[in-house]
């Protein structure tokens, strides 16, 4: 039964403010900070909040769908109707930019510039992690609460979010959706501008970065071009770095000089030729990974953000091979964070999302952007990650273990060559990864002491992990870059971005460690 069947026949329903967190906050102690956040909000009442609403059905309203609606009310309409009158009568105060971040100068620019205004939910704004924080201590206990104990904006007593499937939402009367344009009622008004579904994942991601405000796409390839498209003007430039994933480096190099936007590509460590690109040019943005794929060279985020923040530059960090749970780029003084939700935020290699998240002035560049653009997530995808992120932090505390040992293992191993992994003190950038990580990944990229014939034998060998392009899930996947990504240029054209015949990366998943090592151990001693 659809809702607009039956809603003719139904009282409007009411609603209450929730006691737990309307009104405000006591101002924070001196010297307190909150957990988990990153430097631009310092205290809850800073932040843009939610509707603290919470809508409550007349008595007769359950009573009144039968049996077969109830179970299924998570598909039938009852968010839809909550999320059309989903009203935000509590204005938040303008958004404060971080005191290290880049001046709000560089950023105007790109907010007039704007097709139109953000008219999601979204833009109405974000509490995020602190209205957690009195009684979630951990990142664990964050990934999966966050969004969802406090509620939802969807009406539901299921322990688990409803996916909510529509492409479009309605509106009761011409009034209300003139309201809604004219931004006094927070709304949704069609599929691809939000869902509340998606909502639910966005605030758990912020609130795990820390971030004011969370964009979730439809893939992290998605999440990387509209960013850039949004934040770098025609004609304007871009550092990154030697190491990244191949198809954002053929995106730099082939599509945004169409654009008339050039790129100075630098080694990860190298901060004098950062300083020397920000000096000779009108940098507009530096955007890398850290760690990189596949060699998982680290980039020095505090460092890094203080030289482009003084010299008007944004700052876009990958944080794909860290997860939010090692690392805090946000934290750490980068502008943005980005995410393929594909590989550990989601864990189950079963679907493909992205994710980009920051200052609510930023994100609502991107996210006008991807308005236009489209790419949106579909809600069952976004269920499916805001499933997998329940065990985010067993996941990566089980990968980053394995992880860390097998490295070790294989360090040792004669028939390794080298071994590249930012948690052993060979890795060139060990001190900045202990530094700023709280735990070193779940990838483990390494050469094998032979030819491309060779290092493929000890891939087919193994007989745990598969042989896939992908990695951050449950299960162990390994590949043969060589093979699996650059199969299309010569050798000597691989050289060029040291891919080599005899390298491997291998995501370690969440097997038995045992078990992972005595197959590892054996396929080495097959070759």
């Amino acid at each position: 039964m659809a809702v607009s069947s039956f809603a003719r026949v139904i009282p409007s329903f009411d609603c209450r403010s929730d006691p737990d967190f309307s009104g405000s906050l006591p101002p924070p102690k001196a010297g307190v900070r909150f957990p988990g956040k990153a430097s631009s909000v310092s205290h809850p009442s800073q932040v843009h909040g939610l509707s603290s609403l919470i809508f409550r059905f007349p008595p007769n309203f359950v009573r009144q769908l039968s049996i077969k609606a109830r179970r299924n009310c998570s598909n039938i309409g009852v968010a839809q109707v909550v999320a059309a009158s989903w009203s935000n009568n509590h204005a938040g105060p303008d958004f404060t930019p971080a005191a290290n971040a880049v001046d709000s100068s560089a950023v105007a620019p790109l907010v007039e510039n704007a097709a139109f205004n953000d008219e999601t939910v979204q833009i109405e704004g974000f509490t995020g992690v602190n209205k957690y924080a009195s009684f979630l201590n951990s990142d664990g206990s964050v990934a999966i609460h966050a969004g969802e104990r406090l509620g939802r904006g969807i009406v539901t007593d299921a322990i688990t979010t409803p996916v909510v499937n529509t492409s479009a939402y309605f509106f009761n009367k011409t009034s209300d959706l003139i309201d809604f344009k004219e931004k006094r009622l927070a709304s949704f008004e069609y599929g691809r501008y939000g869902n509340p579904t998606t909502v639910v994942l966005e605030e758990k991601i912020s609130a795990l970065e820390g971030a004011e405000s969370t964009l979730v796409m439809a893939s992290g390839m998605c999440a990387s071009t509209v960013m850039l498209l949004a934040l770098v003007p025609a004609g304007g430039h871009i550092v990154t770095t030697t190491d990244c994933y191949r198809k954002t480096r053929i995106f730099i190099e082939t599509i945004l000089p169409k654009m008339g936007i050039t790129a100075t590509v630098i080694d990860p460590a190298d901060i004098g030729a950062l300083e020397l690109a920000l000096n000779q040019k009108k940098v507009n943005l530096f955007f890398t990974e850290s760690p990189t794929n596949p060699f998982l060279r680290c980039v020095d985020i505090e460092l890094v953000s203080k030289l482009c923040h003084e010299n008007g530059a944004l700052v876009c960090i990958d944080g794909t091979f860290a997860t939010p749970l090692n690392q805090k780029a946000l934290a750490l003084g980068a502008d943005l964070v980005l995410h393929s939700a594909t590989k550990f935020l989601g864990g189950h290699n079963d679907v493909l999302a992205g994710c980009i998240s920051g200052p609510l002035e930023l994100v609502s560049v991107v996210r006008n952007l991807h308005h236009i653009l489209g790419g949106a997530i579909n809600p069952n995808a976004a269920y499916l990650i805001i499933r997998g992120m329940k065990t985010l932090h067993l996941r990566v505390q089980q990968q980053n273990s394995t992880a860390l040992r097998m490295a070790e293992i294989l360090e040792a191993h004669p028939k390794v060559k080298h071994v590249y992994y930012p948690g052993l003190q060979s890795h060139p950038e060990y001190h900045i990864a202990k530094k700023q990580m709280t735990g070193f990944g779940g990838v483990v990229s390494f050469e094998v002491d032979g030819d491309l014939l060779t290092t493929a034998k000890f891939v087919d060998a193994l007989r745990i992990p598969y042989i896939a392009p992908s990695f951050g899930g449950c299960e162990s996947i390994v590949d043969q870059p060589a093979i699996m990504s650059y199969w299309d240029l010569s050798q000597s054209d691989r050289a060029k971005y040291g891919i080599m015949d005899n390298l491997v990366r291998f995501s370690f998943g969440v097997e038995d460690f045992e078990d992972v090592k005595a197959d590892v151990l054996q396929a080495l001693e097959s070759i």
